[in-house]
Order: structure tokens, then sequence, then C-alpha cells
């Protein structure tokens, strides 16, 4: 006679697809960082009816489906202001950010464009209505997509050549 009872505390073992299912979503995005002669930042204006409306960011966004980061910043570059980079561009850091309006985590990757040739004209998208050049100094007092600490952060490491490691906007 069998007296073995079958063991109801052991875990199963999912198939990899439906394992797959149960890990955490993050949402990904590259954004591109570019400086003119005298050091100030390109930055886009968000459009009425956009997300973030208003305010100001890197020209940057989301990576489509099966697109690498490096990808999706030259993509993205083009898209919002017409500009094709000559060049891979250089990793500059990353910036994590736990919970974004309620969506979760998104992990956000930064590269360095290089310099704006001088007479470089910006096409914005209709994501945008407005560019301008910025000095980190004129940037106090406007209203940012990514915090000031983080574009200080990436402007830094832009020219010293160094990389940046951020938590919700802030180098750790």
């Amino acid at each position: 006679m069998d007296t073995t009872v079958p063991a109801t505390d052991v875990q199963r073992v999912l198939p990899r697809d439906e394992w797959v299912k149960t890990l955490p979503q993050t949402i990904v995005a590259s954004c591109v960082l570019l400086l003119d002669a005298e050091d100030r930042i390109l930055l886009l204006r968000y459009a009425e009816g956009q997300p973030g409306a208003g305010l100001w960011g890197l020209p940057g966004g989301m990576l489509d489906h099966g697109e690498d980061p490096v990808g999706a910043a030259c993509r993205e570059l083009h898209e919002e202001t017409g500009i094709v980079l000559d060049r891979a561009p250089r990793f500059l850091g990353y910036d994590h950010r736990a919970d974004v309006k309620g969506t979760g985590p998104v992990l956000d990757f930064y590269f360095h464009g290089g310099r704006l040739a001088p007479g470089q004209t910006v096409r914005c998208s209709s994501e945008h209505d407005q560019d301008g050049l910025f000095a980190l100094s004129d940037l106090e007092s406007t209203s940012l997509s990514v915090p000031l600490p983080a574009l200080t952060a990436l402007h830094t490491a832009a020219l010293t050549g160094t990389v940046v490691c951020l938590r919700d906007g802030l180098p750790h």
C-alpha cells in the first residue's frame, strides 16, 4: 500500500513565456543632449495638447518595440528636430524613475550628440512648439520636464567625458 502524500507546498515552475509575464514592466526612453559652442543646451518646449505642455526638455522619447537605446535616441532627435547626427552619440548616463504618473518605473538613457554646428536650424515636430539654447543659469526659473539637478549632472558629464547615474532625477 502506497502511503505517500502529495506535497502541497511545492512551487510549480512556470513555462518561460508565462514567467516573463510576471516580471516587472519598465518603460524605456532615450534622450539626446546637444550643446552649442557656448555650452548651452538645446531644449524643446512641449506644445499645447501634449503631455507636459509648456515644459522644456531634451529631444527624446520612448523606444519602439525591439529598438535599442542608441537607435531610439538618433530616431527621436531626427523626428523632433530634423537633426541627423554624423556619428553615434556618446552614452552620458541613465535615470531610474520609480514611478511616473502612476504608470510604473521608467528608465531614461541619455546620450551626448555633440555640438550644434554654427547656424544649425531646428525643425520642431508637431509635438513641440519652440526650441531654444539655454545656459544652466537660465534654467532656474524655467519649467522643465527633466529636473535641473539632472540636466546639470548631464551637462557636466558631457563636458568632462564622464557618465552619471541618476535616481528620480537626482545624481547618485
